[in-house]
């Protein structure tokens, strides 16, 4: 149906047109009402036209490479979806559906060329939205969990972090506890054979001298391979937390679905009472 000026009025990127101006877009724009749970442009759909929200809920997701719904953005009112595609003129990226009774006015543009010539301001505006939905569009990408931790904590590794984790690996091995005590044995044995001429003569002081100066710089390497442990413990963590989430976001969804199949099967059954 035709949009009233006082509609457009409401809007806050429409809300500082003069009255000239209001009554130019009014007549070219439309206004839309959406049912709840109904479609307002689906995945491939034509792209040519894009809405502004000026009251309800609408949401705007994508599909991944699992075939799982994305929320992508959820617009209030005075927001655009389904600008992108209608400045370009392609096909939709994603899908849009009202979530209860909404109000949107379509436009298209021819629209936006006609608003931008009365209202060269109007442009930064649509384009502050345009940005607030990229950003929108990045944090999905920054958030996605499908990481391999080991990966992330293998590519951000130091030179130094690698060498702490060698060294405390093999500080913890059987390998190192045989080779230390085989060593011990064959230093005492030899030096108690030699007597008198031995280097280090019972009780072994040079070997003491050694082995605390072993004990010195392995404790802080062993230290720093678990401050590394701690922060891979961590990022687990964090990667276990966005999992978790995602899945209960797809768990809501999937509720949400169960529940309008259930209310379409209601209202089935109830068109099938009324006509036996």
């Amino acid at each position: 149906m035709a949009c009233e000026p006082e509609i457009l009025r409401e809007v806050p990127l429409f809300a500082r047109l003069d009255d000239d101006e209001t009554a130019v877009l009014a007549a070219r724009v439309e206004v839309k009402t959406f049912a709840p749970r109904q479609r307002i442009y689906r995945i491939g759909d034509s792209g040519g036209r894009a809405y502004v929200m000026v009251s309800g809920a609408v949401r705007v997701t994508t599909v991944d490479e699992d075939q799982q719904d994305v929320i992508v953005d959820e617009p209030t009112p005075g927001q655009f979806f389904g600008f992108a595609s209608m400045l370009d003129g392609t096909p939709h990226q994603t899908n849009a559906v009202a979530l209860e009774r909404t109000t949107c006015i379509e436009i298209d543009q021819d629209d936006i060329a006609a608003l931008v010539r009365a209202k060269p301001h109007a442009a930064m505006d649509m384009l502050n939205v345009l940005g607030r939905q990229f950003h929108a569009a990045q944090q999905l990408v920054r958030v996605r969990a499908a990481r391999n931790p080991n990966e992330i904590i293998e590519a951000e590794a130091t030179v130094g972090e690698r060498v702490a984790d060698a060294v405390a690996g093999f500080g913890g091995s059987w390998k190192f506890i045989i080779a230390f005590m085989v060593t011990l044995a064959i230093y005492t044995t030899v030096n108690l054979a030699l007597g008198r001429s031995a280097w280090d003569p019972y009780p072994f002081i040079l070997l003491n001298l050694f082995l605390s100066m072993l004990a010195a710089l392995q404790a802080p390497v062993i230290m720093m391979s678990q401050n590394r442990q701690d922060t891979k413990d961590r990022l687990r963590g964090e990667l276990d937390f966005e999992v978790n989430r995602r899945a209960e976001a797809e768990i809501q969804a999937l509720a949400t679905k169960i529940n309008a199949l259930a209310d379409k099967v209601d209202d089935v059954g109830e068109l099938v009472r009324q006509r036996t």
